[in-house]
């Protein structure tokens, strides 16, 4: 079997007060909460997933939230920039929804032929909004933004690794030799590369920074990137694959909605491949998800216990405009 990367799974990052991370994920960018979990390695933390309208691979930003913990920084070893996909026309509408939200923007600006508008979320992790007419990727249509103008899901991550010469080669020659992405792009030290059929979600923008500070991992911070792949039979080729270029691989791990293996590329950043299903509707109907706090099986024992630790959430009642 040769396996395969279809895209961007999703995309894991630390946040502080859990409260003001649904807030924005969904009051400010109209995202679904359609999890509410905890971290399966660390039971006492919550693990939030944020996608479309049943958390479709591709669509799905995910937090460990960790109350009063200091900032990280950001820096050479890590996914400096996570892209969400937007319409061409949605530009204007989003200038102006995250400016009355009280969130600054840096653009319009262009690249490879696409319109970009970066922020932040309360917790300094960059965000971009990149704007195109080229996926036909629908938006939410029960949600709080307008259909026509709501996030697609994810258009691509940027890694920032060390200059050429400092290493960076051997990340973009484990994404092109290693993992089947080719490159379909290069401009001002910028390398595009994308997996299965390319397109928004499917992308990965490599920056080679000479002499670039070390990212620290803490609140603000991308902890690990998830790659698509279809099934088991898929993930574990990739697991002998990852063996054979000579990387330690972790043994598959079950997370209820997906199944995952872990490894880090040779600059640092923590890679997933994670399977398409089993999905969230697996332990919740689609009209409920997000809505209570679901556990697996082998913490169903632990339910009181956790549910006093936790802090309570609640779902913000949001604006559609």
């Amino acid at each position: 079997m040769s396996p395969r990367i279809l895209g961007i799974h999703h995309v894991t990052a630390i946040a502080g007060a859990p409260q003001r991370n649904v807030d924005f994920y969904v009051g400010t960018l109209g995202l679904r909460l359609v999890k509410r979990t905890v971290n399966f390695d660390d039971p006492g933390t919550y693990h939030l997933y944020y996608g479309d309208q049943v958390g479709r691979p591709g669509t799905i930003m995910t937090f460990f939230p960790w109350p009063g913990a200091p900032r990280g920084r950001i820096g050479v070893g890590q996914v400096t920039v996570t892209a969400f996909f937007i319409p061409a026309r949605a530009v204007g509408f989003w200038q102006e929804r995250l400016r009355r939200h009280g969130i600054a923007t840096r653009g319009p600006t262009a690249r490879f032929d696409e319109t970009v508008l970066a922020f932040e979320d309360p917790d300094g992790l960059p965000l971009e909004l990149v704007a195109s007419d080229d996926d036909a990727r629908a938006g939410w249509p029960d949600g709080p933004i307008p259909e026509a103008y709501a996030i697609r899901g994810f258009h691509s991550v940027t890694l920032s690794e060390r200059g050429l010469d400092e290493g960076g080669r051997r990340t973009l020659g484990l994404l092109d030799e290693g993992l089947g992405f080719r490159l379909v792009g290069e401009a001002s030290g910028r390398f595009r590369f994308a997996a299965g059929e390319g397109g928004a979600g499917a992308l990965v923008d490599v920056l080679c920074l000479d002499g670039a500070p070390a990212g620290e991992t803490a609140v603000g911070t991308v902890h690990h990137v998830a790659w698509r792949t279809p099934d088991e039979a898929h993930q574990r080729a990739w697991q002998e694959r990852i063996a054979h270029l000579g990387l330690r691989v972790t043994d598959v791990r079950d997370r209820r909605y997906f199944r995952s293996i872990y490894f880090r590329e040779p600059g640092g950043v923590l890679f997933e491949i994670a399977t398409d299903p089993p999905g969230f509707t697996v332990d919740e109907p689609p009209a409920h998800l997000g809505k209570h706090l679901m556990l697996p099986p082998w913490l169903e024992p632990r339910r009181a216990q956790l549910e006093r630790a936790l802090p309570p959430l609640s779902i913000p009642e949001v604006r559609t405009s």
